[in-house]
């Protein structure tokens, strides 16, 4: 894979996370966020992380539209694997939405291996914490994974 598919890639996972915080937070739309993509209106860097990329439509759109069609079922899935006594709401905004994001890649694109979809939204968490979450999410996606791609 070319460097600038892996950029594209990248800056689409990004994107698909920041869209799912602001759905959360304002109650924007599905299509109103992959509008927003597509015209280059949400960002694609962090602190930690700038690329040039315009970012990959498909992979947003599939990303931000699974997340939301398929959210009681990935929901459960990260859920089954948070510590006793934590449930998804009592998460920080952002780890939720990298880890809906992560899980519905988990699900839908099959054709990416499980642990490149888990490194990269490692790499989101670390643009976003400096604490033990990219752990977290870490561990959390390895979980899922095993039963997010049971049947792949």
């Amino acid at each position: 894979m070319k460097a600038t598919e892996i950029a594209a890639r990248r800056a689409a996972r990004l994107g698909a996370v920041q869209a799912l915080y602001q759905m959360e937070m304002s109650g924007a739309s599905t299509a109103e966020v992959i509008a927003e993509f597509d015209a280059g209106k949400l960002p694609r860097e962090t602190e930690a992380s700038v690329t040039d990329s315009e970012g990959d439509p498909a992979l947003f759109k599939t990303l931000v539209e699974k997340a939301v069609d398929r959210q009681a079922t990935l929901d459960r899935a990260i859920a089954r694997h948070l510590s006793k006594g934590w449930r998804l709401e009592r998460l920080d905004a952002v780890a939720r939405a990298i880890l809906r994001a992560g899980a519905a890649e988990l699900e839908q694109r099959t054709d990416i291996p499980a642990a490149v979809v888990i490194d990269e939204y490692v790499e989101i968490a670390k643009a976003f914490f400096d604490g033990p979450e990219p752990g977290f999410v870490n561990a959390t996606l390895d979980a899922c994974a095993k039963d997010l791609r049971a049947n792949a």
